[in-house]
């Protein structure tokens, strides 16, 4: 069986510790603990991971935050992935720093990159993992919060949270969803 792990992030070294980079954290993170290197592809940096007889295409849209939908479509036609066999990583505010949560499906709840992709595939119905960003940040300063680093005690506690995301990624790849749920949610 096979399936696509999409991180959503943006590229640039300008943005590899801010909190909408989550999931391109998580998958960064999952590859270096497989030995795996991100190779530039069409859309996306690319790397397959094999576990346990099922391989897990990894992806990180090099399209920007608002056009994931584009990459995650393209990869999803050409490696012939169901939409049953997507999850897409991404940073939430509304859950607390570190909080992971996996769902099955949900709305974009104002969030560009999960926007981008729902209107691509023209559905809501894919799963998602959900990394907790917090929301301690004054009104109106949403964007300069998610674009900026991780402070200094979440940095501390961030390597600890991206394996158990890790895990719940290998898990919904051999277990599936509703098992991954299960054992995982917080």
């Amino acid at each position: 069986m096979k399936f696509l792990i999409a991180g959503l992030g943006n590229i640039g070294p300008e943005y590899a510790f801010t909190r909408h980079n989550a999931g391109f954290m998580v998958l960064d993170r999952l590859a270096a603990r497989h030995d795996l290197r991100f190779d530039p592809g069409r859309l996306a940096y690319g790397a397959e991971l094999r576990h346990k007889g099922h391989t897990l295409y990894l992806i990180k849209p090099s399209t920007y935050m608002n056009l994931s939908g584009k990459a995650i479509s393209y990869w999803m036609k050409t490696l012939q992935i169901p939409t049953d066999n997507l999850l897409v990583i991404t940073d939430d505010l509304a859950l607390p720093f570190g909080k992971l949560r996996l769902k099955p499906k949900g709305t974009h709840g104002g969030h560009n990159g999960l926007r981008s992709i729902q209107e691509t595939l023209n559905s809501d119905g894919y799963a998602r993992l959900r990394f907790g960003v917090g929301s301690d940040f004054p009104k109106g300063r949403q964007v300069d919060y998610v674009l900026g680093n991780f402070d200094e005690a979440e940095m501390g506690e961030l390597p600890d949270r991206l394996d158990r995301a890790g895990d719940m990624i290998l898990s919904f790849g051999v277990a599936g969803l509703q098992s991954t749920m299960n054992n995982f949610n917080e």
